[in-house]
């Protein structure tokens, strides 16, 4: 089983510098080869690259096309049995594919696999991207277990065991290439955040299945791109979590739209409370954005021949979370 590790880069050279090496290290070359898909970056990564690992690949995308076309047009160039999709601020461990190998091998269902994701600043804690396995609720609000909105728990090895999941961290994500091309890759709509979701749920649409192997795990410096608290994730997030409902939810989705609607605005008063008003700003403008590109996400429905109505793992994580308390998975 032949391996693509691919890292999509923008300007990221001092990440590179310090998270290649163990890439390398730790990735044997029997049955792995290394990718930098470089997306028009305007740093000296990619000479820095050539220079000092030459046994690395590099695909150069002519524009900064984000992380969904990025990664669609960089993986048209590369044939492996797995694509593993790795951002460059993770930090690998030693044998991290001997266990993704060994799932995918036993479990020919299986598309797509997230390991373990924990924190690189403090690491013996689950990252907020992934953590140890994405799900939804009925609205489209994505968790994790390990981490519910802002609460992160310390990895105890309580979620050591291999699980089906709904969702695998676009941090870390290994997906099978057959699959990956089935589905023509990531909705480039989406630019950024939540099309991992998408690509999911699209799959188990297809009757395919998601796993979490934790037996393997990586370490996230997360945010390294685009800060955690930037509006601009706001924007993405909100609006990108509406995409998903209407692409691949079942015939209710206009009633979950509707509540969104009014769920979102609670989110809205929130951040004003808070004093953070550009991120109320910023859903206003991911609502407006959504609303102008409903037709043409709406299109996208028909895509999908079957929509799995037991996508939810609760009914409101927002309830579960705000008004019942309940702070862990």
């Amino acid at each position: 089983m032949k391996i693509a590790v691919v890292i999509l880069n923008w300007n990221g050279r001092d990440l590179l510098e310090k998270f290649l090496p163990e890439i390398l290290r730790y990735s044997p070359e029997e049955y792995t080869d290394i990718y930098i898909a470089d997306n028009a970056s305007t740093d000296d990564s990619v000479a820095f690259v050539k220079k000092n690992f030459t046994t690395v690949k590099i695909i150069q995308n002519t524009e900064n096309w984000g992380f969904a076309k990025g990664y669609n047009k960089a993986l048209q160039n590369i044939k492996a049995d797995v694509y593993a999709l790795v951002n460059s601020d993770i930090q690998v461990t030693p044998n991290w594919l001997t266990p993704i190998r060994k799932h995918f091998k036993e479990n020919p269902e299986t598309a797509i696999i997230q390991p373990k994701i924990l924190d690189y600043k403090q690491k013996t804690y689950f990252e907020y991207a992934g953590a140890a396995g994405g799900f939804i609720d009925k609205f489209g609000y994505p968790f994790c277990r390990g981490r519910i909105f802002n609460t992160l728990e310390e990895d105890k090895g309580q979620y050591h065991a291999t699980a089906p999941i709904f969702w695998a961290s676009g941090a870390c994500l290994f997906i099978r290439s057959n699959v990956f091309h089935e589905l023509k890759g990531f909705d480039v709509d989406f630019y950024a955040h939540q099309e991992e979701i998408d690509l999911c749920w699209r799959a188990q649409n297809l009757n395919y299945t998601i796993a979490y192997v934790g037996a393997t795990a990586v370490y996230h410096v997360g945010g390294a791109t685009l800060d955690n608290f930037h509006w601009k994730k706001t924007f993405l997030n909100f609006r990108n979590s509406l995409y998903n409902l209407v692409k691949n939810a079942p015939d209710n989705y206009l009633w979950l739209i509707f509540i969104r609607l009014i769920l979102d605005g609670v989110a809205g008063v929130k951040f004003l409370f808070e004093g953070k008003p550009i991120h109320t700003l910023a859903i206003i403008k991911a609502h407006f954005s959504f609303y102008k590109n409903f037709n043409r996400i709406k299109k996208k429905r028909s895509e999908n021949t079957t929509k799995r109505k037991d996508y939810f793992k609760t009914n409101s994580i927002v309830w579960d979370y705000f008004i019942r308390k309940r702070k862990y998975y």
